[in-house]
């Protein structure tokens, strides 16, 4: 039979795991923090993550440190994070691109995004928009398709590279319609862009932030947006949910904070309610929303896990059905 551990024992061990955890929240941060950017300087991440920073360092009293780590897609910045002390003082900032298409990409990859990370806050969304070069005899998405279709196997659409987030939000609108638009990768989103302008491919699914001048200057049109909601920098244009008729759409790269699996779980509330109230700040919305990027009231730890899994479903699920999985 197994040994019974007397009731008194059983709360002694409760009181010292508790009397631990507040004593780990009452040393914390206890010295600089350490915030890992995995793209590099001057991106719309990178950015945001140290005006996020700022704020963090004012409201924890201790400087919060923006590193860049680009390069490997985004492990490099996981390696970093991952060799240091779970203890709430070093942080990373990851994408959809880590979290929810690495896994299936990859044939191996040094990290389990369920097992090794505590998401911290999800707090935007990145959405793309379709576009077109304005000689493309086009206006709307669904007379985009019917040209696709007449012109089977004539069209191409650019994206920043091989199973990134632009280049599957363009299979899925293969998939979607059973068109056959041929992907072109390139190795950065504004040159990906800058040749959809020029005529070198037709079409992209192009960061909102990215290809905003373009299309008020004309030299791209915009048919549609990948979020389920439109953007208040161009608002004209509608969700592909609802200019294509197909309620649900959502192919969008959205940013994380996260922290190393372990952390005592009061720290993991602080910084989670701290970012949550920072999100919410006017200036930070303001500076998101002005480059079409779609502010996200995090939800819950737990529910943040549960999106991570959603997401990695859909992406894993269209990387397997193109025969991508294990392809890098």
């Amino acid at each position: 039979m197994p040994r019974r551990i007397p009731l008194a024992a059983r709360l002694a061990c409760g009181l010292v795991a508790a009397c631990a955890s507040l004593s780990a929240l009452a040393q914390y941060p206890s010295r600089p923090i350490n915030l890992i950017i995995p793209l590099a300087p001057g991106t719309g991440l990178d950015v945001i993550a140290r005006s996020y920073g700022e704020k963090l360092s004012a409201s924890l009293g201790r400087p919060v440190v923006a590193e860049n780590k680009p390069g490997g897609s985004q492990n490099i910045a996981i390696n970093a994070l991952l060799g240091a002390p779970a203890d709430g003082h070093t942080l990373v900032v990851l994408t959809s691109g880590a979290l929810s298409i690495n896994p299936t990409v990859f044939k191996k990859l040094t990290y389990d995004y369920e097992k090794d990370f505590i998401p911290i806050s999800l707090y935007l969304k990145s959405p793309f928009i379709l576009v077109v070069n304005p000689s493309l005899p086009v206006r709307n998405v669904q007379e985009l398709v019917a040209h696709a279709k007449q012109h089977r196997g004539k069209l191409s659409f650019s994206s920043s590279g091989q199973a990134t987030a632009p280049h599957l939000a363009g299979e899925m609108l293969n998939q979607l319609y059973g068109l056959d638009v041929t992907h072109v990768p390139y190795k950065n989103s504004p040159q990906s862009i800058a040749d959809v302008a020029a005529g070198v491919v037709q079409m992209a699914w192009a960061e909102a932030g990215a290809s905003q001048a373009l299309i008020r200057d004309g030299r791209i049109r915009a048919l549609a947006v990948s979020s389920t909601t439109r953007l208040s920098s161009l608002p004209d244009i509608a969700p592909f949910a609802e200019a294509a008729n197909q309620p649900g759409f959502e192919a969008v790269s959205w940013h994380a904070l996260l922290v190393r699996a372990g952390t005592p779980a009061d720290i993991v509330t602080r910084l989670h309610d701290e970012m949550k109230r920072i999100m919410r700040e006017p200036d930070i919305q303001d500076r998101l929303l002005k480059i079409g990027l779609i502010p996200v009231d995090s939800p819950s730890v737990d529910g943040i896990r549960d999106y991570f899994r959603s997401e990695a479903d859909k992406w894993g699920g269209l990387v397997k059905k193109l025969g991508l999985a294990g392809s890098q």
